[in-house]
């Protein structure tokens, strides 16, 4: 696992850039950095050694250094691509993927990048350097597991390119201006979803897709290589998917156990985190080794430790618990913020960021479960579309009456559920995030006159994804999460919080082999029972505790709502000393929702808590060494 950077220019200028761009990011890869500056180009690596630690030196060169590389990733299935590329002819120096992806491109790659990236199987954020060719290509796995973001000019050419934000800022001519579509969006989503990011003139490179430069002119073409599509070709029964879930989700995390160093996982009180474990653990005993190392976090008062210890003793881990307090999570934030690169309001991020710190102590790469819920149909909301089947289906005049009535001011029972009914999916459902603020809410704290908007995933997908209208909502649902909830909060929280302290995490849910064997199972088989992912447990009915096996979802919950009323002026602290806050919002509207909250009249914890991470990011990125974490400067 590497940081990776890079820019375009002459060496008078990238030679004393390309350095400062790399120390931004040493956290990423603290064992190995390496650069290279050319006429035009200079690129390189900061390194965390996971595979053949002494010959995995970047960037990586072939052909007499006329093609090289900058990865970082693992590609899980390197070893079945060395060998087709041996038999093939191509010769190898080491042992490690990245030479792997490096010989793909030389061999086939260069003449066919989406065929070449579509048989890697892993996560990557990679740099290709073609010197015959003058060409550039960047490129992102199918999910977005791992970042890529990249610069242009005023004239739309590529200035550089690095894994993280923060890397591009170290430039001094790189300027910071705030995008303000990205904080609409982010105050009305709690993260953001645009291409754009929060500083005009970088992008993020899409999940799935490539970037392909050409080095005379900075010229960037973006192509999509990937996108997950549902298939009902195949109309397996409850048997063979049952069995085929088995089989996948065992090999991938068969997969995602090679390391030439100390492997372990995250063990929340849910099936999710219980079933990898749980093929780890077979995994590693059927090779005699382990016990496998499994950690979990929580708060005093609200926490899953009893249920992660009922799996953890059933297996026989070495179980971690890890507890924080209030004071620990609120000092974190500076810092957190920052490795965040922009600003993202989900309160599991601390946690994460915590329970990382603690399994670095033990082991380099960790094992964790997001993705489950997008694939297989994990969150209860994806359940609503069947609950308001019943009201849709009663006579017209009744529902003529019930929407008129929800749109009203009229309070009665059921109100919200009849107002959902009558209301397109693409106009209710924006993603994964809920407790953020309402348009004429963004309005006020923005001090704008007229409504400000923001991205609607559901008519985007519609607008570029053939059949999209013609999906169930709950697969239309989980297509929005994964477009965008999945790659704009939950894969950047789990890759920053588990990156600042050089900790790899993999996600074996989000396989390539897995992800297509999700898409073939029915809705009738993901929703049963009154219960979610319903194929996901019977598959693995048996091999759980029962109560983990029906468990509902919980991850690392946070107790901010008993803080912002406990203790109020601790956690509102951090938005009331940003004065880059106080000139960016109406701060008059801030004190009014904390009141009410305080009082107990609103639950507005979440939008508070949104509203602390864009102070923290803002102090974090408008004043002093964007290079440094806040704790260090």
């Amino acid at each position: 696992m590497c940081g990776i950077a890079g820019v375009l220019g002459p060496p008078e200028r990238t030679a004393g850039l390309l350095p400062r761009m790399l120390q931004a990011i040493a956290h990423r890869g603290p064992d190995d950095s390496g650069e290279f500056v050319g006429e035009h180009l200079a690129f390189g690596a900061t390194r965390l050694s996971i595979i053949d630690i002494a010959g995995g030196h970047q960037p990586m060169w072939a052909d007499g250094e006329q093609v090289g590389i900058a990865y970082n990733g693992e590609i899980y299935n390197a070893r079945e691509l060395t060998e087709d590329l041996t038999r093939q002819g191509s010769q190898f120096h080491t042992l490690c993927d990245t030479e792997t992806v490096l010989q793909l491109y030389q061999a086939e790659g260069h003449l066919n990048l989406p065929e070449m990236l579509r048989q890697l199987r892993g996560m990557f954020g990679l740099a290709i350097y073609d010197r015959p060719r003058h060409r550039l290509v960047l490129a992102r796995d199918p999910f977005g597991i791992k970042p890529l973001y990249y610069r242009l000019d005023s004239r739309g050419s590529l200035v550089a390119f690095g894994s993280e934000i923060k890397s591009l800022l170290t430039d001094p001519e790189c300027p910071r201006v705030l995008n303000r579509d990205a904080l609409v969006n982010y105050l009305s989503l709690q993260y953001n979803p645009l291409a754009e990011t929060f500083f005009t003139g970088i992008y993020r490179l899409p999940a799935g897709s490539f970037a392909d430069v050409d080095l005379h002119s900075g010229h960037v073409d973006i192509h999509r290589y990937w996108t997950y599509e549902f298939d009902d070709t195949a109309r397996e029964d409850e048997g063979v998917l049952t069995e085929r879930i088995r089989h996948t989700m065992r090999e991938s995390v068969g997969h995602q156990l090679i390391s030439d160093v100390p492997v372990g996982a995250f063990l929340s009180g849910g099936v999710d985190s219980a079933i990898l474990v749980t093929l780890a653990q077979e995994h590693l005993k059927a090779a005699a080794l382990g016990p496998l190392k499994t950690f979990t976090l929580g708060y005093d008062g609200l926490n899953e430790f009893d249920e992660a210890r009922e799996v953890a003793e059933r297996l026989g881990t070495d179980h971690h618990e890890i507890t924080i307090s209030e004071n620990e999570f609120l000092d974190a934030l500076p810092d957190i913020a920052w490795y965040y690169d922009e600003p993202v309001a989900n309160p599991s991020a601390v946690g994460i960021y915590f329970v990382s710190q603690a399994a670095r102590q033990h082991v380099s790469v960790i094992l964790s479960g997001e993705g489950a819920d997008e694939l297989f149909g994990g969150y209860r909301k994806y359940r609503e579309p069947f609950d308001l089947h019943h009201i849709r289906r009663l006579p017209r005049p009744v529902r003529a009456v019930a929407a008129w009535l929800a749109k009203s001011r009229i309070n009665y029972r059921g109100r919200n559920y009849f107002r959902r009914a009558s209301t397109d999916l693409n106009e209710r459902y924006f993603g994964g995030g809920y407790g953020t603020f309402a348009p004429d809410e963004v309005r006020r704290l923005l001090r704008a006159q007229t409504a400000t908007d923001h991205c609607r995933p559901g008519s985007a997908l519609a607008d570029t994804t053939h059949g999209f209208e013609e999906l169930s909502e709950s697969r239309r649902m989980q297509l929005i999460d994964i477009n965008y909830w999945l790659g704009g909060d939950i894969l950047t929280t789990a890759d920053r919080m588990s990156m600042a302290h050089s900790l790899e995490l993999r996600v074996p849910y989000l396989d390539s082999d897995v992800a297509r064997l999700s898409a073939r199972i029915p809705d009738s088989l993901k929703y049963r029972d009154g219960t979610t992912k319903w194929i996901l447990r019977r598959a693995f009915h048996g091999k759980l505790p029962q109560t983990t096996e029906l468990r509902q979802k919980l991850g690392f919950p946070t107790p901010l709502r008993e803080w912002f009323t406990r203790d109020p002026d601790a956690m509102l602290a951090p938005i009331r000393r940003s004065t880059h806050l106080v000139d960016l919002l109406d701060m008059t509207f801030v004190e009014e929702l904390a009141s009410k909250h305080a009082q107990g009249r609103i639950d507005a914890s979440r939008r508070l808590f949104l509203l602390v991470m864009l102070a923290a990011w803002l102090d974090a990125f408008m004043d002093g060494d964007v290079a440094t974490p806040p704790s260090e400067r």
